[in-house]
C-alpha cells in the first residue's frame, strides 16, 4: 500500500493531441504524439496504440497522461509524457480520457 502522499509524487494532466506520425523504428507498431498540455506546453510521446486508432482520429483527442517522468529514448525518439491507457480483451491499449471536455493542462487528482 502507498500513502496518499505517494500518489501527490505523480503528476498526470489532461492533454489534446495535436499532431500524430508513423514511428517505423519502433519495435512495436506505435505513432510518435505532440500532445498539448496549455499553460505546460506541447510534448511529446510514443504509444503503441495502432491496433484501434487510425491517425486522423486521434487529432484532438483528449487523453490523461503522467509528465513528471524523465524523458525516455525510444529507438530515435525522446519521449517526454506516458499517456494512461489500459489493455482490451485482445491486449490491444484503450486510451484514458475524459468523459467531457475539459481544461487542457489540468492535473488529474
Amino acid at each position: 500500500m502507498i500513502e496518499y502522499k505517494d500518489f501527490e509524487k505523480v503528476e498526470m494532466r489532461v492533454g489534446k493531441i495535436i499532431k500524430v506520425d508513423d514511428f517505423p523504428e519502433a519495435k512495436k507498431p506505435s505513432y510518435k504524439l505532440e500532445i498539448d498540455f496549455g499553460d505546460f506546453g506541447i510534448k511529446r510521446s510514443s504509444a503503441q496504440i495502432t491496433k484501434l486508432y487510425q491517425k486522423q482520429e486521434l487529432i484532438g483527442k483528449n487523453v490523461v497522461a503522467v509528465t513528471n517522468f524523465k524523458p525516455k529514448q525510444i529507438a530515435n525518439f525522446i519521449s517526454e509524457v506516458l499517456i494512461l491507457g489500459v489493455n482490451d480483451e485482445n491486449n490491444n491499449v484503450v486510451l484514458l480520457t475524459t468523459e467531457r471536455e475539459a481544461k487542457i493542462g489540468e492535473r488529474v487528482y
